[in-house]
This record gives structure tokens, sequence and C-alpha cells, in this order.
């Protein structure tokens, strides 16, 4: 075998886990670390028969890692080394490493909680910080703990503050191995304003083509801005030897394992690859490195319910990462497509995904695992109890846990299955109306990556039946993608196998409203009836909105089931759906409908009306007049109402405007450790019960809202020490050089504006601050008129520049106010010389 940097410390790791169960293993990129440890422990006695299992993050690493190592054995994959993944295994009665994605250790120690065939786990690439990892390795702990007090557990990782993870690990050894890498140099490459990063990395591309030898490793944000690129750099006349080679996780394997592949003698590769090139993966013959500096990462919003793609900068650890995959195997450049000045504000880490996911599987996963306080277990972070409570509610909505959270007989069904509970509902129930092949083909559609891809700027077609018929071979569209079709048909007939032995049944409905019924089981909080008006906008059983193209075929439909929504409004803007009927949903649902008299919001009327309905949720399926309703129910509708229409239905005065810009103001500078409430458009919505619920008593019209002081309002739910705390570090004035006391304008609540005449700050020989200084204010300064001169967060900056241009302007236009050559030394005044001078 090739000697590496890692080989150096291979003999105290396998004495440290000798004598001890856990280590923490930190080597930087390139070192080794991947191939060679699993390799090194292989003939440690304490394995006695036993296999070790390594966890990857990322299906390329898995399955590329087991190669490698079977290569250095000179075996095959499968034999000694093996691995395992969704929808693709090699292993074999001989294997005794396996390597598997993170999913698969879960299901794994839900099988076998005391992992009997297994003798050690390993966590590679841990700074990833995947939600799977860490409940793996709290789940693994656990099973340590309280079963196996002799399997081991090894932790690794290239770029992570090890100190915390070695804690967790009972105070484990931390071993360093110093690695091995090439000087790189780096050059910063800042994209202009408003311009697009697809133009940027073409030129950065050429650039780079032009001055530097090797295949080049351009990162980029996902699959569409990769698509863009290589169209763009394959119809710009490359040079002959050149080869663009696109890298990102929805690629077929054949694809992938092309873009890894060493290039032949006297060619270059162009490899645009998402984050997945970021760790374990060498691709040979790569000197160049190219960073967007951005990456595509899940969102979970808590109010929506919904996950999102959201770009976002990189940490400052993941360019380092980046950036040295440009020194694995020779000296190498490194172009990052922002200015150095902006590395200051970049995070250090990318924050852990458990703190952003949805934590709907994680709550089943362990109340499967008997855990309802999730702070039982070890955690690196601890799962936000804002999410887990969030997840338990939904979790009981579908039947999954009792009352107490205890996870029913329902429950441990959808436990077993490889999807989120929402699908693994669908695929349940849906098998039991005798809908199951339908269900799991629905479910797979779901769990890939949309199989119809937008090539123009024409929207798609939302409706999920499209899907469905394509799954089925018929052609709907020339730009369907076909590895995300390929790989549902391949999810599609693995879960069927699952559904052998589940009870059919026979459901009475029309054949069209199958899919949209299927969708209703595993959303519905989702099911959505269309609101009154031109405008294809929906009401959802949740309570929130949603909003379709009007030109979208299914935009006439009464009653949609939303699978799919974009967007960070109340409104989002509906992806994926199907339609379904008013009789199948009081049929289905037959259960989950309240009738009785009720206050309704009625939109014509802007007031609340006493009506007798029949709803599901937040839907009104039937309607008619009623006898009065209870204060209550009239204040509860009339939150609705405001939630219908809008915030700006309320009275926003000029002081209750700015006290919500300071606070936002706040909340900004101290990020997300920030405890200043939000107190946005959207957040002030979703939690009226809390704020403006007490104040409703008596009202039942949206008119009635001018006579509430929401300044006030807004104020009491701020104790006394924040009252002060407010004035202090946002105040409402500023005091100038003149000793004029300012308005100060929180319209923009980032960036805080002074406006304030230039002569008033004669002799400021720094930008006023808010915030214990960490905002300082744009000041626009005025002319003797009021007029804008200068914006500026820079005050020394425009006396020692820009000053001298104004002056020389301002000066004949202005000659009764002073313009001193030295600004700074010269008296603030509000008057002309002549009252100056008196």
């Amino acid at each position: 075998m090739n000697r590496l940097p890692i080989d150096e410390i291979l003999p105290d790791l396998c004495t440290t886990l000798a004598a001890a169960p856990n280590a923490v293993l930190q080597a930087p990129p390139g070192a080794g670390k991947t191939t060679k440890v699993p390799l090194a422990l292989l003939d440690q006695d304490w394995l006695q028969g036993r296999k070790i299992v390594m966890l990857e993050p990322r299906r390329l690493a898995t399955r590329a890692a087991a190669h490698r190592m079977a290569q250095l054995l000179g075996e095959k994959t499968g034999e000694t080394v093996g691995y395992r993944m969704q929808l693709d295994s090699k292993v074999g009665p001989n294997t005794k490493i396996e390597v598997v994605t993170e999913g698969i250790l879960t299901r794994r120690l839900q099988r076998d909680p005391e992992l009997a065939d297994v003798a050690c786990v390993i966590f590679d690439e841990f700074h990833e910080r995947s939600l799977q990892a860490d409940l793996g390795l709290a789940l693994t702990l656990d099973c340590q703990a309280g079963l196996r007090d002799d399997l081991r557990i090894l932790v690794m990782s290239a770029t992570l503050d090890a100190d915390p993870v070695a804690k967790l690990l009972d105070d484990a050894p931390l071993l360093t191995s110093e690695g091995r890498a090439f000087p790189v140099e780096t050059r910063y490459l800042p994209q202009p304003d408003r311009t697009r990063i697809d133009d940027s990395m073409v030129q950065a591309v050429r650039q780079a083509l032009n001055e530097e030898s090797g295949s080049i490793l351009a990162f980029l944000p996902g699959e569409g801005e990769i698509r863009r690129v290589a169209d763009r750099l394959e119809s710009g006349n490359l040079p002959g030897n050149v080869t663009v080679a696109p890298l990102y996780g929805a690629l077929p394997q054949t694809e992938q394992d092309k873009a890894i592949a060493p290039t032949p003698e006297g060619q270059r590769k162009v490899v645009l690859a998402t984050s997945i090139a970021e760790t374990s993966l060498t691709i040979d013959g790569i000197r160049v490195v190219i960073d967007s500096g951005q990456a595509r990462v899940p969102r979970f919003d808590p109010n929506s319910g919904l996950t999102r793609l959201e770009t976002v900068p990189v940490s400052m650890a993941a360019a380092d990462q980046r950036r040295g995959r440009a020194g694995r195997l020779e000296p190498g450049v490194c172009y990052r497509l922002w200015n150095k000045a902006a590395e200051g504000g970049m995070p250090r880490f990318a924050r852990p995904e458990i703190e952003e996911a949805d934590l709907t599987p994680l709550t089943l996963d362990l109340a499967n695992w008997g855990v309802i306080d999730v702070t039982s277990l070890s955690w690196m972070t601890t799962p936000p109890p804002a999410g887990i409570s969030q997840a338990q509610g939904l979790l009981r909505d579908l039947g999954t846990l009792d009352k107490d959270n205890r996870i029913t007989a329902h429950g441990k069904q959808l436990a077993r299955l490889p999807m989120h509970p929402r699908l693994a509902h669908m695929v349940v129930t849906g098998a039991e109306h005798g809908l199951g092949k339908l269900a799991v083909e629905v479910a797979a559609l779901l769990s890939e990556r949309d199989i119809l891809q937008r090539r123009g700027p024409e929207a798609l077609p939302v409706d999920m039946r499209l899907r469905v018929r394509a799954l089925h071979g018929e052609r709907i569209a020339e730009n369907t993608h076909r590895g995300s079709l390929s790989r549902a048909k391949a999810l599609a007939k693995q879960w069927a196998r699952s559904l052998k032995h589940a009870p059919q049944g026979k459901l009475d409905i029309i054949e069209e409203d199958e899919i949209g019924l299927l969708l209703a089981f595993a959303y519905p909080d989702r099911i959505g009836q269309r609101r009154p008006g031109k405008d294809a906008r929906y009401r959802m059983a949740g309570g929130k909105g949603a909003v379709l193209d009007n030109d979208d075929p299914l935009a006439g439909e009464a009653f949609l089931a939303l699978a799919e929504m974009a967007g960070k409004t109340r409104e989002g803007r509906v992806r994926l759906a199907a339609p379904l009927s008013k009789a199948t949903l009081e049929t289905i649902f037959a259960d989950r409908l309240v009738s009785g008299e009720m206050a309704a919001w009625d939109s014509r009327q802007k007031q609340v009306a006493a009506r007798r309905q029949t709803r599901l949720g937040a839907l009104v399926l039937s309607d008619a007049p009623a006898k009065d309703v209870s204060p209550d129910q009239i204040s509860a509708a009339l939150l609705d109402g405001i939630r219908e229409t809008g915030p700006h239905c309320l009275t926003w005065s000029k002081e209750a405007l700015a006290l919500r810009g300071r606070v936002a103001c706040l909340r900004h500078a101290e990020g997300e450790d920030s405890t200043w409430p939000d107190w946005s458009d959207d957040a002030l919505l979703d939690t009226m019960e809390d704020w403006l619920l007490p104040y409703l008593s008596g009202k039942s019209r949206l008119d009635q809202m001018a006579e509430l002081n929401l300044k006030e309002i807004l104020l009491a739910g701020l104790d006394w020490n924040d009252q002060q705390r407010l004035d202090q570090l946002a105040p409402t004035h500023w005091t100038v050089s003149s000793g004029s006391n300012i308005r100060i304008d929180y319209s923009t609540p980032e960036a805080p504006v002074l406006p304030v005449k230039l002569q008033e700050m004669f002799g400021a020989t720094e930008t006023p601050a808010i915030a214990n200084g960490r905002v300082a204010l744009v000041l626009h300064l005025l002319s003797p008129a009021g007029r804008p001169l200068q914006v500026t967060q820079d005050l020394p900056a425009f006396w020692a520049g820009s000053y001298t241009h104004v002056k020389a302007e301002m000066k004949g236009r202005y000659p009764k106010h002073p313009w001193p050559d030295d600004p700074m030394a010269a008296a603030p005044t509000r008057h002309t010389k002549k009252r100056s001078e008196k």
C-alpha cells in the first residue's frame, strides 16, 4: 500500500482503541483516514469476528470508499469490504467492513438495538453534522451505555472543533494527523454586483484554463447552476483537450464515476460539482479549485411545516475544505469568487442540520427507540424543543404517537419504512384502502427531486398525476429528468415488496381522486380549498395559504391536496398537487369533520358572522346562517380575518412601525442568538393569539382595528428591563455634533438611516453607531436645502475623500453656509455664516 500521512498514527489509534472504547481522530483532507483506518483495525483482537461499520454522509463517497479499500486489499467490492445504501448494496458472507450511508445505521439499530454483529462504529466526516449522523451517534452511545460496553466508537473529521466531541464520548482520547497538503495559492475574483454566479463561474473557468495547467474542480450551489455553466462552457469553443463533467447527487452512477475517473494523458477536465465533492473523495488530476462560495441546504420553516432549499454562503471551514482539494496531489491554485474582506463575515462552521431540519423523522425514530424526553440521550446538539413539539403534534395527527407521545402500533409500522413518516403513513393507509401500489409510486416520486425540470420561463404544471403517468412510461415532456425518473422507479419497485403482506381493502371513490386522496393522507394539513375571487388562491386545512398560477390546468379546482410548495411567505406557491372532490373528503375524513354553530369570517363584509358550518380544519365544507356565538369564537374568527386580509389591515402608526424597526435592527445585529422578538409580518400573523387576541374583546369588524394602539400593545410584550435596553441600544433619536436631536429612520432595520445636514456633522471624526457599536448608522448628509448630497457609513472616509468634490460643487450654490477646508476641525452649525459668527 502507498504510504499516506495517516499511517504515522495508525499504531497509536490501534493501541488507543484496544485500551478504551472511544476515540476521536482529526485528520485533514487527503490524509487517508477514510480508507486506511478501517483496514488498520481489521486484525484487532477486540473485533472477535464481528464487523466494522463506517458511516459516510454521501452515497458517492460511500461507494468510492468501499471500492478503494477493496482495491487496496486486491479484492472486489463485496468481499472483505462492502457497502450498503438505499437501492444499492454489495456485501457478502465474508464482509468485515461495511461502508453505509447514515440512515442505514439508524434502521439497523432499530432492528437490533445491541448491534450484536458489530464491533466498531466509525462516524466519518462528522464535521458535516448531518441530522442522521447526530442521531446515529446518540443512539450508538445509548447502545454502548446500556447494552454493549465493549462496542467501539470512533469519530473522524477533517475540520471540526474536536474537544466537544471528545467530551461527549466520555473524554475520549483525541488523536491528530498532520496530513500532507501541498501549498495552494489563493486568488480572489470578486463577482460584480447583480452578476449571476453562473456568469462569474464561466469567466473564472476560462481564466483558469488560460492561466493554469491541470484539471479544475469548480464548486456551485446546485444542479441548476451546474447545468447552465456546463451548457455555456460546452457551447463556447473550449480547447479540444478539455471536457466538462458535472457531479451532483441526482446524477446517474455512471456519470458520477466518469467525473471522478482519471483523465487520459494530455487531457484536462472541468468538474462542476456541488458540495458533494468537498470531502472523502479524491478526483485524480485536480490542481485548480474555483469556489463560488455558495451551497444549497435544506431549511425547515416551523411556521409553514415545509422544508425548502436555500442558497447560503459557505462556512470558512467548508471554504478551506474546498481549497484543500487543489493541494492533494501537487501544488495548486484556488480561485475564490468573493473579496477577501468578506471572509470576516463568513461563519466559522456551518450550523448543525439538527437545528434547522424537519425533526419529524427523528422524533419517530426516538419514539421507536423508547425515548420521549430527548434530553435523556447524549447529543452533540440537543434537538430544539420547538421542533420536537411540532413534530410530535404532526405524529399524533398521523396516529403514530398517542396523547403521551408514546409510539403506537401504527407508528411502529411506519418506523419500519425507509421514508418520511408522512409518506409512510400515506403508503400504509393507502394499502389499507386498496391503493398500495399507487401509494409507493407517489411516495417514490415525492422522495426524489421533481422528474419534470424547468427549461424556460414557463412554469411547470403542478399536477402530480402527470408524474405518475410518466412513471408508467407515458411521454409527458421533453424536460423529464431521466435520473430522477429512473431512481423513482427503482424506489417504487423496492418499496412495493414491503407491502406484499399488507391488508388490502377496496375504496369506493372516483379514479381521478385517488392520487389527491393519497396526498391528503400524507399532508392532511395541506388540503386546500379555493378562495373566492379570480386568482387561484387556496386556504389549507392547517390555516396557511397557497397560490397557484392562474394558467395552471388545476387552477379552477375547488379542492387540491398540496404536496410541495415554495416561498417564505404565508402564501407559498404550489409546486406539486392533485385534485380531489368534496364528496371524497366528506367520505374519507368523516371522523375529522366538525359541525355546529360557530363564528366565521365573512370576506366580503370584512366582519365576523354567526354561521352553522361543517369544517375540515380551517376549510368550510358547508355554510348557513346561525344564531349568536360566544365572544371567544368571535375573537378567534376575527384573527382568521386578519390573517386572510394581511397585516396591512391593522393601523400601523409611524411610532409602531419605528418600534418594530428598532427591534428588528437589534435582532439583525445580534444574529442567530438574539433574544429580541420576531415582529416581522409573518411572525406577527402567526402569533396573534399571544399578542393581539387579548385586545379584541368587543370587536368583530376590520374597521374597528383603527382603535388599537399597536405600539403600546407590542411594548406590553417587553418587560421593563427590555424596554430600557431597547432605548439604550436602538434609540429613537441621535444627538449630532451641532446639538440637534434627530430621529433615526429604522424602515430598513439592517441599515438604519440618520438624515442630517452636512454642516451639523462638522467636527465629527467617527460614524455614529448604535447597538453597542455593532451597527453604524447610514448617514444621509443633506444640503442646506435638505437635499441628499452623500450617503455613507464611513464618515472619516467621506471627509478625506468625497467631501472635497461636494464642497467644490456646493460652495457657490450655498455661499452663506460654511464649507471649511478641514471639516473635522470645524465647529458644527445649524446656521449660516453670519448667524454662526454672532
